[in-house]
């Protein structure tokens, strides 16, 4: 195989809890995650020269180990021993530093590629193993679906009735959120409401989104809220445009809700994009993608 086209796939939290913190610093978490239909984009080519060219539609993106996929390119030429050099190119349409998970989703597509364009016939488990190495979001956006992550990000268990088809409206405050910096603020052990994880699943193995939109929860809105109050707007905007819920996505500032009709989710954007002046508003649904062929070749395009 000489190149390839993936789908790099952004994530939301239909819960996120903090459970404890390690010694070194780091917070121990609970959280359902979900893939959704938006997506980056991700071009790669094998090349003769011994090098990494990374591109993308956004000019002020780095294109060297400063961003993750070119990271990861740089990691599995590294770990196998690669002569070759590869041509990454990224159409970026997640929002950037928004909760979404872009940086690691596109990181994850280049593992997924590398393991794909060299024929090193990695298992889904080997790529999950190497991803954790670059990033605790990472090991999930080469899992993808619906899925409990546990520890920092490592222990992942696929939920058995996964997240009904439902659409999504994400709307993203043009503002910069850090996610050491919400961590580093949250005292884990006086929050007062963490969500049901357990409750959540149910909703979804009953498939009853209703529920579901009452269930979602993130402990991390106790800290970004207060430094962006505009979240907690978003969120009541979205339930008078008919969203079933909605809550901030990992540390922000993107914020979601989940909509019965796809119909009232394009309103409801439309409407958010014009009251609040965002520019980075989508209407989107829930991916239901078989993440255990995240290898396939289809339609003879090699799309992923």
């Amino acid at each position: 195989m000489k190149d390839i086209r993936l789908r790099a796939r952004a994530k939301i939290n239909l819960t996120l809890d903090v459970t404890g913190k390690r010694d070194d610093g780091y917070h121990l978490i609970e959280s359902i995650m979900q893939t959704v239909s938006l997506y980056d984009g991700i071009y790669m080519k094998r090349i003769q020269k011994n090098e990494i060219i990374l591109k993308s539609n956004l000019s002020w993106l780095p294109t060297d180990n400063r961003n993750l996929a070119y990271r990861a390119a740089e990691l599995m030429k590294a770990k196998f021993g690669i002569k070759e050099g590869v041509f990454i190119e990224i159409d970026k349409r997640i929002p950037v530093a928004a909760g979404l998970a872009g940086g690691s989703a596109d990181c994850a597509a280049v593992l997924v590629g590398m393991n794909r364009l060299f024929d090193l016939g990695l298992s889904m488990k080997e790529l999950e193993s190497l991803a954790f190495l670059l990033g605790s979001d990472i090991p999930y956006c080469v899992q993808r679906g619906t899925v409990v992550s546990e520890g920092v990000g490592e222990i992942l268990t696929p939920v058995k009735c996964p997240c009904p088809m439902c659409y999504v409206v994400l709307a993203k405050l043009p503002v910069s959120v850090s996610t050491a910096t919400v961590y580093r603020g949250l005292d884990w052990q006086s929050v007062q409401n963490h969500p049901d994880t357990k409750g959540m699943i149910q909703a979804m193995a009953e498939a009853d989104i209703t529920k579901m939109g009452q269930l979602l929860g993130n402990v991390l809105e106790t800290v970004t809220i207060p430094m962006h109050p505009q979240i907690a707007q978003l969120k009541e905007e979205l339930v008078q445009l008919g969203a079933e819920g909605a809550l901030m996505s990992g540390s922000g500032p993107t914020v979601f809700g989940l909509f019965k009709e796809e119909e009232i989710a394009k309103k409801a954007a439309s409407t958010i994009r014009k009251k609040f002046g965002l520019k980075e508003v989508v209407a989107t649904k829930i991916y239901h993608g078989n993440s255990g062929k995240r290898g396939e070749i289809r339609n003879g395009r090699n799309k992923i």
